[in-house]
C-alpha cells in the first residue's frame, strides 16, 4: 500500500473530534471522512463508518492486516500534527490586531 496523499480537510475544536481527512492509495483510490480523534491517552484514526439498521456502527472502508492498519494510521496522525505545526506557524507570523 502506498499512501499518495493525505490531506486535512477540516479541523475541529471539539473536545474529541480532532479532524476530517482524506487519503489516496497509489494514486487511484479515495477514503474520505477519516476522522482523528482524541482518545483517553492518545489520538487515534477512525475510519469512514455508517449506522446499520440494527445501529451498530461498520466500517465502511478500512484496512485488512494490523501492518496496514499502524502504516496509515502513523501517516495519518504525522500529517496532522504537521498541519497543526504549519497553521500555528502561520498565526505566529500574521501580525495581530489588538483592540
Amino acid at each position: 500500500m502506498n499512501i499518495t496523499d493525505i490531506r486535512i480537510r477540516k479541523i475541529y475544536d471539539d473536545a474529541r473530534l480532532k479532524a476530517l481527512v482524506s487519503v489516496t492509495i497509489d494514486g487511484d483510490l479515495a477514503v474520505h471522512d477519516i476522522k482523528v480523534i482524541e482518545g483517553p491517552e492518545r489520538l487515534f484514526v477512525a475510519m469512514p463508518s455508517r449506522k446499520d439498521e440494527n445501529g451498530t456502527f461498520r466500517d465502511i472502508a478500512h484496512p485488512i492486516t494490523p501492518e496496514a492498519r499502524r502504516v496509515l494510521e502513523d501517516a495519518i496522525l504525522d500529517r496532522y500534527q504537521t498541519h497543526l505545526a504549519q497553521l500555528e506557524a502561520e498565526n505566529a507570523a500574521s501580525p495581530h490586531i489588538s483592540a
